[in-house]
């Protein structure tokens, strides 16, 4: 068929979960490869060992290849290593899963019209230390998207506070429109370098922020305006436990206070199914409102409206006015058991002089 057909783009596309590779497809994907000046889209998954016989074929240039992710199908302790010679001009999309470091291939000189780069690293010595992919996506203009997955813990020898640190590392040297930045299952968190680069990008003005507290993370997105819908930028903190989860995002807000302090329009989304240790600290829930001293409006999703009530309870004749200042409308859904859960707080702010208008939907 593609000795005969016309010459057409090809596409291969390959994923096998668990299955190893037969002989019959073995030789189909190797015929298809082959075809270099006419493959343009490349996704390849399955067992390491018949990757690795793959991929060690794909040794020259493929000109019009735009699109290409390659990893085993499942984690193996096994690193991949990426052929030296493959080279792509016109590559603009590309992920790589579970090889060793990667870099010195030719492609990774070639490529540089690469728009989304993804590198997921599954074992210690295919780290790339931050100063080497920092010199390496220097030379990629066009870059857009970057995403890295460390699947193992940060060496320490390099930086000391695991992934926050060697985010650190990398934003004091990179501009960005657009920031999405995912942390897994780590405790303590210090971006300083992060709030720098926030504050010195002028893509980063904002003034709506949304927290959703889902079972297994908590996913925070900041809009310049209400209603917008893309964001300028988002953390995502991997971790079970509402407690947790507060705990995680008190530390980034407080850490970033000076961003979240321009904050007009707070929203707390409740997206969680597991009733599982379901409370947090109100000393948590406190330190995280604390850094939003600007917020004019809050929704409260069902199932946090009782967490935020419970934090806004006076403990401390000044509580009530050093928490959320400016907060003029707060807006829960009606609910029997929540009809009169801020009574407590809206009567003391009006008694303050700072009146609240509370809205049921």
């Amino acid at each position: 068929m593609l000795a005969h057909s016309p010459p057409l783009p090809l596409i291969i596309d390959y994923d096998d979960e668990l299955d190893a590779l037969t002989a019959e497809d073995e030789e189909a994907i190797v015929l298809a490869l082959g075809h270099r000046n006419r493959v343009r889209r490349i996704r390849l998954a399955m067992p390491v060992p018949n990757l690795q016989k793959l991929i060690v074929g794909m040794d020259e240039e493929y000109p019009v290849l735009e699109y290409l992710v390659v990893g085993p199908s499942m984690q193996d302790s096994t690193a991949l290593i990426f052929p030296g010679t493959l080279q792509a001009p016109h590559l603009r999309h590309l992920t790589l899963l579970g090889f060793a470091n990667p870099i010195g291939s030719r492609l990774f000189t070639t490529a540089v019209g690469l728009v989304t780069l993804c590198l997921i690293i599954t074992h210690p010595h295919a780290y790339l230390q931050p100063d080497n992919l920092l010199q390496w996506i220097s030379s990629i203009p066009r870059l857009e998207i970057l995403t890295i997955f460390f699947v193992f813990p940060v060496p320490s020898h390099d930086v000391f506070q695991g992934v926050s640190a060697y985010l650190e590392a990398l934003v004091r040297r990179i501009t960005a429109p657009r920031l999405e930045i995912d942390f897994f299952k780590q405790i303590t968190f210090s971006v300083p370098r992060l709030l720098q680069f926030m504050n010195m990008t002028e893509s980063f003005k904002f003034n709506s922020a949304e927290f959703q507290f889902f079972d297994d993370n908590v996913d925070m997105k900041v809009y310049p305006h209400v209603g917008a819908t893309m964001y300028a930028f988002s953390i995502v903190v991997y971790c079970q436990h509402l407690d947790r989860q507060v705990s995680s995002v008190a530390q980034i807000s407080k850490s970033s206070i000076q961003v979240f302090s321009v904050v007009e329009h707070l929203t707390l989304v409740h997206g969680r199914s597991s009733e599982e240790r379901n409370e947090a600290d109100g000393t948590e829930w406190r330190e995280f409102l604390r850094s939003f001293s600007n917020v004019k409006t809050l929704n409260v999703d069902d199932g946090l409206v009782k967490e935020v009530s419970r934090c806004l309870q006076m403990y401390d004749g000044e509580l009530l006015l050093v928490l959320l200042p400016e907060l003029r409308e707060l807006t829960y859904p009606r609910s029997s058991d929540t009809d009169d859960i801020f009574t407590s707080f809206i009567d003391a702010r009006r008694n303050a002089g700072r009146p609240i208008t509370l809205t049921r939907r």
